[in-house]
């Protein structure tokens, strides 16, 4: 793997995801839940926390672009001595200064590594073939449903044919029965994800639609997304830490309602109309 020897650690664990073989994979989730294991513990330590092989952090630990496994801990403790706060997570880390303090750190920590994933090229090419789209499909299982609503709602106010996904009473099947080739499907796929995401996945590219994939984990299943946008979710407590998988969806409804142009402004001005006729708000 040609890996830039700048990058920083965790998005080289996050961006290698998807060519990693299931004990990697295995490896790269413990590593992106508590990065802070690889500057305290040996690579046989590791190996016993993962379940896998010491064959396995070897491995992992070239395909992440490092010589050895002493490399990837010296990268690590030099990135805690320059302030990564995440990578002072560990799964023994005791919380430091309440538990406010270290919820505002780690929510910080995935905030910083969410937007230094993203791209505006991406971003605003995904809203503008949005804006082009005669539909849009935001899908969402478990945590990803709550997300997918709020950008169904969110980009309703410019885009006139919104679908969010599964909806009640409704099988996926009798949903995407109607998905065409210039349909866009904005798919929200955050851990655990349910199975079914990957077969939205399969039925879009089937239809030769145009998928926009927002991630924690890079998959395997979507690695033919045309659009793909990383949102860390680590977090130092039982729940994952969302902040960043909502900083992304702010983002792509705020960037498809600035392109929107003359059309969005119309539909928005209707809204509004409908709003004092209706005496709603």
């Amino acid at each position: 793997m040609n890996t830039n020897k700048t990058k920083p650690f965790l998005l080289r664990v996050r961006d290698a995801l998807p060519d990693l073989n299931p004990s990697e994979y295995k490896l790269g989730e413990l590593v992106l839940d508590f990065p802070g294991e690889m500057a305290g513990y040996t690579a046989s330590e590791i190996a016993e926390l993962a379940n896998v092989s010491n064959a396995t952090v070897s491995r992992f630990v070239r395909r992440i672009g490092y010589g050895s496994f002493d490399e990837a801990r010296r990268a690590v403790r030099d990135e805690q001595r320059a302030g990564t706060a995440l990578l002072r997570f560990s799964s023994e880390t005791p919380a430091s200064g309440g538990a406010v303090a270290a919820h505002f750190e780690a929510s910080q920590q995935n905030l910083d590594l969410t937007y230094g994933a993203l791209d505006d090229t991406v971003i605003d090419s995904l809203s503008e073939a949005m804006n082009a789209a005669p539909r849009v499909w935001f899908v969402g299982f478990r945590a990803g449903q709550s997300f997918a609503q709020y950008l169904g709602w969110q980009t309703s106010q410019v885009l006139s044919n919104v679908s969010v996904l599964p909806r009640a009473g409704e099988t996926l099947a009798e949903s995407l029965a109607s998905l065409s080739q210039q349909d866009i499907v904005v798919l929200i796929a955050l851990r655990r994800n349910s199975k079914l995401a990957g077969a939205v996945a399969k039925a879009t590219a089937a239809a030769k639609a145009g998928l926009a994939v927002i991630e924690d984990r890079p998959s395997p299943e979507s690695a033919d997304a045309r659009w793909r946008l990383s949102c860390a979710t680590s977090a130092n407590g039982p729940l994952m830490n969302h902040v960043g998988a909502m900083a992304v969806c702010n983002l792509v409804a705020a960037r498809t309602i600035a392109v929107s142009g003359a059309a969005g402004r119309s539909r928005m001005a209707a809204i509004e109309d409908g709003h004092r006729r209706f005496d709603e708000l």
